[in-house]
């Protein structure tokens, strides 16, 4: 049985849209004979494409690397992509990020990783051409214009992409896996997109077609979205399928990230965090689990609001506390802004740092580096490290199956191993 709340999460749409539909017939709620709360069963949701996998009772085969891979992660921040790829057991070879804060949270934690801190531009791949199986990382999503009808390698210079390209020119990894924010698809109507794919392409690689990725369908308790783009070298392109990870069927909660349950076997420890103003703090006391700025009185909704209560938009992010029983919403960089609230469903204060990776999976013995806004920062920026290990089985799994053909080998192996072309 699945809740309103949840079912709103998981095919993506409001819970408003759920009870339109259950008003209009479309998907007829059920409802609790206790409470009277609306339900759903899981044979109503076999009309939904998007969650078929729900029904997928098969076994799950283990996936582990038939060789050494190895890998460069470019904009590795706090180490969240790293810590799912190399829990998949992937061998990163190179990391480079900017922050400095970040660098130290990666190299306290990891002494052995090869990371590089400082910009990008800076920094020269070609000693590592065919010895790389993958490069990742998120590059920031920026425009560029260009002139003409198909953008060029070097018509992308000014832009964190461009660095990313050269990265995969250098070092001609057999594929690459980026990731990004959802708004990428249609970032300048689709141009954006369309000027990556035409240089990826210059660069002779394929672009398999994007993959929106919801977190909540990867053991993570968050409503965290993020597009997953995957090219393969041409040369290798065709031989084998890439399989995007199987979603899970359970959504974890709040409670599952900050309680003893089946994603950790302790309660969330102790950390230091923000706290409001005693202000913020007597309003937002006011705020129910789950509730926002709509639940307040209305003279404190007038007052909290400002003008913002007289324009269009329900702005739902604004005084928003959590609820034990739902996933979190999407974690920013800043756990008390006034657009992107994220208060504790019981405590009036935001998430402290442990709570904070918790929701982001980080496993609590990784420890963050620098001042306490930094350190807010890294975890909001990161990939969720569940999410990212799913993805590391999914190129695992890539790299197994294509070295099984036998036209190609793990890289640093000799060219004249390679079993030619037929």
């Amino acid at each position: 049985m699945y809740s309103v709340a949840q079912l709103a999460d998981m095919l993506g749409v409001s819970k408003e849209t759920l009870r339109r539909w259950d008003n209009n017939g479309k998907l007829p709620s059920l409802r609790n004979p206790i409470n009277n709360y609306r339900f759903y069963s899981k044979d109503q949701l076999r009309q939904f494409e998007e969650l078929r996998f729900i029904f997928d009772d098969s076994s799950r085969e283990a996936i582990v690397p038939d060789h050494a891979y190895k890998t460069i992660e470019l904009f590795a921040g706090a180490g969240g992509l790293a810590i799912g790829l190399e829990r998949a057991g992937l061998d990163t070879v190179l990391l480079n990020e900017l922050d400095k804060s970040a660098c130290d949270t990666l190299k306290s934690n990891r002494p052995n990783w090869q990371v590089q801190c400082g910009d990008i531009a800076n920094v020269d791949f070609s000693p590592y051409r065919n010895q790389i199986d993958i490069v990742t990382g998120g590059f920031p999503c920026q425009a560029f214009s260009y002139a003409g009808k198909k953008m060029g390698f070097e018509d992308a210079r000014g832009t964190l992409f461009y660095q990313f390209a050269r990265a995969v020119k250098e070092s001609q990894p057999k594929l690459f896996m980026a990731e990004n924010v959802r708004g990428l698809l249609n970032h300048d109507g689709g141009a954006t997109l369309k000027n990556i794919r035409s240089v990826l392409e210059e660069l002779g690689y394929t672009l398999l077609e994007p993959r929106l990725m919801k977190a909540i369908f990867y053991r993570v308790p968050q409503k965290r979205e993020r597009l997953i783009l995957v090219g393969i070298r041409n040369d290798l392109a065709g031989l084998v399928a890439f399989h995007w990870p199987r979603p899970y069927q359970k959504v974890y909660t709040l409670k599952d990230a900050l309680k003893a349950g089946d994603l950790f076997p302790c309660d969330v420890p102790d950390s230091q965090g923000q706290a409001y103003p005693a202000k913020k703090a007597e309003i937002m006391a006011q705020v129910p689990p789950g509730g926002y700025w709509r639940d307040l009185p209305e003279a404190l909704q007038k007052s909290y609001m400002m003008k913002s209560y007289f324009l269009g938009g329900g702005k739902t992010g604004m005084a928003r506390r959590m609820h034990w029983d739902e996933p979190c919403l999407t974690l920013t960089c800043a756990p008390a802004q006034k657009q992107t609230e994220r208060c504790h469903p019981e405590a009036t204060r935001p998430f402290t740092v442990r709570e904070y990776a918790r929701i982001q999976t980080f496993p609590d013995d990784w420890q963050f580096k620098g001042p306490l806004t930094s350190q807010y920062k890294q975890i909001g920026n990161a990939v969720p490290v569940n999410m990212a290990f799913e993805l590391g089985l999914s190129l695992v799994d890539f790299l197994n199956r294509l070295c099984a053909t036998g036209k190609a080998q793990p890289a640093g192996m000799p060219e004249q191993q390679l079993v030619p072309f037929v």
